[in-house]
């Protein structure tokens, strides 16, 4: 895979013509070498591509297009300023204008990736007051003068940030790169190559924290993903369970490079199998990016009816669990030129991505692009000093927002990537941060871990927000919350009551890590479960409107189990005397019976009870015991 990025990243520009009638020199052996020179450097062979260039430059000391070819050749290596020495003396030594475009154009380029502006606009402003014909770069090079003009402005801004390279433990390999961990922060998935060799192929490994919080040694994801063919560039959803990763090469697919899909069950991945036709397509997909549970899938595809050459596609996961036929983001985010490496926040608003079509630094910087009112507003450019002249992309955010990991190669060494984190400055911080939630299901008698559906609302708009699985085997589940609103969670289960639980984070910009355990009770006479999402006014008994998501759930659940007496009870604290909270209580239990009835369900089923202190499930010793003990509760008292 990082041979198909290097080719997006990097083209050197040929533009001066190869013909032999049209060399400056006469000399045969010159062109011979020059001849020679140029099949090994089209298969990549530079060094005795450059060798044989030489050769020929000195049978000729003015052959202007072997100078040429030598600067190509460097620009290749990634060696600039050999290259720009190069190009520099081949311009010295012609007047003919079309000669001297190419020389202009490339120079400007390497001065460009070289972050020296100046003498890149230099270039770019002799080329185009020389070319008028080539449209198409002509819009090349205007769009390199705008990111030459950008950089002049901006590259005194600078952000303070400090990027560590990873241990050696992880950076093993002869090559790693596209980073994603698990919401968590627990896993570390990245593509490694041992070398640049074509038998070195890709595979994902996955490296995990320890109990002093450091990176072990990587090893293989799973004999079941890693094969005899290339594995690489994945995305991983938030809980550590759904894996989508590009395969070029062997496996069955429907084009160049497609997506595959695995699973993870227990401490097993799946057998992976295409994502199928909806995504992949005869051309090629690569470099997908998950939402936190899962069902939004973006990526990369140079298909046509695109806007670029590259563009980034969406899909989404219906109803029925089917993935949606990919759609192409519009502009602005996609430009005419390249889009690569998107990163969806696990917040769902915040997208990242590289583009080498909007001003910047040049070459491939990040952008930033935020999700309002359902619509994408305009990117922007994440700043110096993480974007620079060279290539970026392969960008990874964790929750909260405060640290990124990302590859990066040494823009003049071939093979040189590694990956590093950084801790992102306050002021390039995302605005929507997140964490999570994250635990075990259990039977609460037995104890043994359950596979559960999970669902998370939003009660101020009363909307599902996400839904997740806990896993079959171990009932492991983690469920992504976002900064900004007040979330129920509510867990559920074949022939359990369902339990909730409320995260109010409508006031807390910063949510931290819960960890919580969720036991389950078999529906069965004298199961209960506390109702969290039942909301009163101090001293009140009427329902707030926030309560609507519950109260509905609860109707669900009788409709659903049609021979089942309930008791809605009431409960306080300690605070007050017991006859007052005896009959708060009751009037908050009658409530949520009314609202029941109203909803179609017998009265004959309900009971209601107001206990007021009697039954506390914490001890009245703190104002967070106090408030757990407020509640309402529902039993089961006839199945």
């Amino acid at each position: 895979m990082i041979r198909v990025i290097a080719l997006i990243l990097f083209t050197a520009v040929c533009t001066i013509s190869n013909a032999q009638s049209s060399l400056s020199t006469k000399s045969k052996k010159a062109i011979a070498l020059y001849t020679e020179a140029d099949n090994y450097r089209v298969r990549g062979q530079y060094n005795q591509a450059i060798s044989l260039l030489q050769q020929a430059i000195e049978k000729d000391k003015n052959f202007v297009e072997a100078y040429y070819r030598l600067g190509i050749t460097f620009k290749a290596m990634r060696d600039f300023n050999r290259s720009n020495l190069s190009f520099e003396k081949g311009l010295s030594l012609t007047q003919n204008p079309k000669t001297q475009k190419g020389f202009f154009m490339d120079l400007g380029d390497n001065y460009l990736r070289l972050g020296n502006y100046e003498e890149a606009l230099k270039y770019f402003n002799h080329y185009l007051a020389a070319e008028t014909m080539n449209k198409q770069r002509i819009a090349l090079v205007e769009l390199w003068k705008r990111n030459a003009e950008y950089g002049l402005r901006n590259k005194k801004i600078q952000s303070q940030f400090q990027p560590r390279q990873l241990n050696g433990t992880v950076n093993s390999f002869g090559l790693q790169y596209f980073p994603v961990l698990t919401a968590d922060e627990q896993e570390l998935i990245f593509t490694r190559r041992m070398g640049p060799g074509p038998d070195d192929d890709e595979d994902l490994v996955v490296s995990k924290k320890d109990e002093n919080g450091n990176w072990t040694t990587p090893v293989s994801i799973s004999k079941n993903i890693n094969s005899k063919f290339n594995e690489g560039t994945c995305t991983i959803s938030a809980d550590g369970r759904t894996l989508i990763f590009t395969s070029c090469i062997g496996r069955r697919g429907y084009g160049n490079c497609d997506l595959f899909y695995s699973r993870k069950v227990g401490d097993e991945w799946s057998y992976p199998v295409n994502i199928g036709p909806e995504i992949n397509s005869s051309a090629w997909e690569s470099q997908p990016s998950l939402s936190a549970d899962g069902r939004v899938l973006y990526f990369i595809s140079d298909r046509s009816g695109g806007i670029g050459g590259r563009d980034i596609y969406v899909s989404r996961k219906t109803v029925d669990g089917n993935w949606s036929k990919a759609e192409v983001m519009p502009q602005p985010i996609n430009t005419p030129f390249d889009e690569i490496s998107p990163f969806i926040h696990v917040n769902g608003r915040t997208l990242f991505y590289a583009t080498n079509g909007k001003p910047g630094f040049g070459g491939f910087d990040i952008f930033r692009a935020e999700m309002a009112d359902g619509k994408w507003e305009m990117p922007v450019n994440f700043g110096s000093p993480v974007n620079d002249h060279e290539d970026q992309f392969s960008l990874f955010i964790t929750a909260d927002g405060t640290r990124g990991y990302y590859s990066h190669e040494d823009g003049t060494r071939e093979n040189s990537a590694r990956l590093y984190e950084m801790t992102i400055p306050e002021e390039l911080q995302i605005a929507y941060r997140s964490n999570f939630v994250k635990g075990i299901v259990k039977d609460k008698k037995t104890g043994i871990p359950l596979q559960s559906h999970i669902e998370l609302f939003d009660l101020k708009k009363d909307e599902l927000v996400s839904v997740v699985e806990s896993d079959s085997v171990s009932g492991q589940y983690l469920m992504v919350l976002n900064a900004g609103s007040d979330y129920a969670l509510y867990v559920t289960a074949s022939d359990y009551l369902f339990q909730s639980l409320n995260f109010n984070y409508e006031d807390n910009p910063n949510p931290e890590p819960v960890v919580i355990d969720i036991l389950l009770d078999k529906a069965e006479t004298g199961a209960t479960a506390v109702l969290n999402n039942i909301f009163f006014d101090f001293d009140q008994y009427e329902l707030k409107d926030k309560s609507l998501t519950e109260l509905n759930k609860v109707v669900r659940l009788l409709n659903d189990k049609p021979s089942i007496q309930v008791e809605i009870s009431g409960h306080t604290d300690s605070d007050g005397s017991a006859s007052y909270n005896k009959q708060l209580s009751l009037k908050r239990a009658q409530s949520v019976v009314s609202y029941l009835v109203e909803k179609g369900i017998n009265g004959a089923r309900l009971s209601e009870k107001g206990y007021g202190a009697d039954h506390p499930i914490r001890p009245n010793d703190s104002e967070e015991n106090k408030q757990a003990n407020r509640r309402i509760e529902f039993k089961i008292i006839q199945n």
